[in-house]
């Protein structure tokens, strides 16, 4: 797992790290899959819904991602999330350093992530394949990072899962 060096080196878009911003409140770190995939959008958009609930919570978003940085802001932008902090790893060793893997074929493709993919819920993201959105093989995780330390951590057994965010951060937040 991360260690206070590797969030102390994971610095945002606007040159903060991860360890700084959470030693002033709880940072919810969402790594994301690629700004392509259906289930990627979804999250941007549930996120942007809950984000007036959480910034009253004191909580703060941080996005992990693959894209150049101009990408992820268009994506962030189209999904009302505009100047939110965020952090370019094309690499993907941050991914790695939290434990989060290339997918497996039934975690990527398995018949309940394409029921899912197909479902109403997801029926308005349109999926797009390109290089620079990001690997779409990358599995996806978030992680609630307070005073330098993880208290809650939400790792992705197959793509299509959609966390309950408000139950996660209810939850941690009062562990912080």
């Amino acid at each position: 797992m991360e260690s206070n060096s590797m969030i102390r080196e994971m610095k945002t878009n606007e040159g903060v790290s991860v360890l700084e911003l959470s030693q002033k409140q709880p940072v919810l770190l969402v790594f994301l899959r690629h700004f392509g995939c259906v289930f990627c959008k979804e999250a941007l958009d549930d996120l942007s819904k809950l984000r007036p609930s959480f910034n009253k919570k004191g909580v703060k978003y941080v996005f992990v991602h693959m894209a150049p940085e101009h990408v992820a802001n268009k994506y962030f932008d189209d999904f009302h999330l505009a100047g939110v902090s965020h952090i370019s790893n094309p690499d993907k060793n941050y991914y790695t350093a939290f434990g989060l893997q290339k997918g497996t074929m039934s975690q990527l493709y398995g018949l309940r992530t394409w029921m899912r993919g197909f479902s109403a819920s997801t029926s308005s993201y349109k999926l797009e394949l390109a290089e620079h959105l990001g690997d779409s093989t990358q599995m996806p995780g978030m992680f609630l990072i307070h005073k330098g330390q993880t208290i809650k951590e939400f790792i992705h057994k197959r793509a299509s899962l959609r966390p309950d965010y408000d139950a996660f951060i209810a939850d941690a937040t009062l562990k912080a």
